[in-house]
């Protein structure tokens, strides 16, 4: 009798056991929501950190990436990650600032001089204390990701100074920094959705846009822009954030596993960015887009009314810090 009694409880056990084994296996499943087309680094780069989470977790955290828009523009997918229907996204300037303004600080005109710069002064306490105001706001910052210094092209003429872009119909995304910028410049600034951008560069409803070279590129916007002006006029960064219940929800071990290859990701996206658009003028220029060098000093100076009407808003002191940093030597 006690024989059997001891066969069935190591049974139970062992049942137990394996239930609670099944349990810890089964898989957490996470979307990742971005709005670059396939081909763009921030998209490889997120193929590539879901794979990698998924063979260091052995299968416990798969992560489910919606390119392009899927799940909708970037504003729409904040909205989702913070009321936890996404769990992550690697989003925009403008989209993110609109939660924590302290985001647009980045956008200044001509604020870093490369990339690297810019990498540096995220990667420090003023990042640190960037990803302190989005935990406030719902948001777990697990990278900082980089899209490239933006540039113009347009389909009616070369932009060679600032008063070349009086009277152009230039869009910008939905982001203050940027329409500061352009109507500085003189242009007439129209925003429109990323997803709409071809469209209506196609049948001239915008003449022209301005992004970093990669994504001209790869959105194929070359195919109905024929001025391309090398202006540097704005760094572009991606935020990588998570919805901050969904992160807390992860045991502490996969939430540094999460966090370590986000940033291992991050480094990869970085230098995918920068090698991309290095090598993009000679492709452009081969597809047919005249590219011109701007007069850069003109442009600068065109802009520089945007730093003081920044530093003077409600965002002033951060904004002030930001630039001191990114001119400091």
């Amino acid at each position: 009798m006690q024989r059997n009694t001891f066969i069935r409880n190591t049974i139970a056990i062992a049942a137990g056991t394996l239930l609670s084994l099944a349990a810890h296996a089964q898989a957490t499943k996470l979307t990742l929501g971005h709005g670059a087309a396939p081909g763009n680094p921030r998209h490889e780069a997120a193929v590539k950190f879901a794979e990698v989470l998924k063979a260091r977790t052995s299968g416990r955290i798969e992560v489910q990436v919606a390119p392009s828009a899927q799940l909708g523009d970037d504003a729409a997918m904040l909205t989702a990650l913070r009321t936890g229907a996404l769990d992550m996204s690697a989003n925009s300037q403008g989209a993110v600032a609109n939660a924590v303004p302290e985001y647009a600080a980045f956008g200044m005109p001509f604020l870093f001089a490369n990339l690297s710069q810019a990498w540096k002064v995220l990667d420090g306490p003023l990042g640190k204390e960037l990803a302190e105001r989005s935990a406030e706001k719902g948001m777990v910052v697990l990278g900082y990701w980089d899209n490239g210094v933006r540039h113009m092209s347009n389909s009616k003429k070369p932009l060679l100074k600032p008063e070349d872009l009086k009277g152009l119909k230039m869009r910008t995304p939905p982001d203050a920094v940027t329409v500061d910028i352009m109507q500085a410049l003189g242009a007439e600034a129209q925003q429109i959705k990323f997803a709409e951008l071809y469209v209506a560069l196609q049948q001239g409803v915008v003449d022209g846009q301005e992004n970093p070279l990669a994504i001209i590129a790869t959105a194929k916007l070359n195919e109905v822009q024929k001025f391309c002006s090398i202006t540097n006029h704005m760094w572009d960064g991606f935020w990588f954030l998570a919805n901050k219940a969904s992160f807390a929800r992860l045991p502490a071990d996969l939430q540094e596993i999460v966090t370590r290859n986000v940033n291992a990701a991050g480094v990869l996206e970085r230098d995918d960015v920068r090698k991309l658009n290095d090598s993009l003028l000679a492709d452009l220029k081969a597809k047919g887009v005249r590219v011109d060098t701007v007069d850069k000093a003109a442009f600068e100076k065109g802009t520089a009314s945007v730093d003081d009407k920044w530093m003077a808003g409600p965002i002033g002191p951060y904004v002030k810090k930001v630039i001191a940093a990114a001119r400091a030597k």
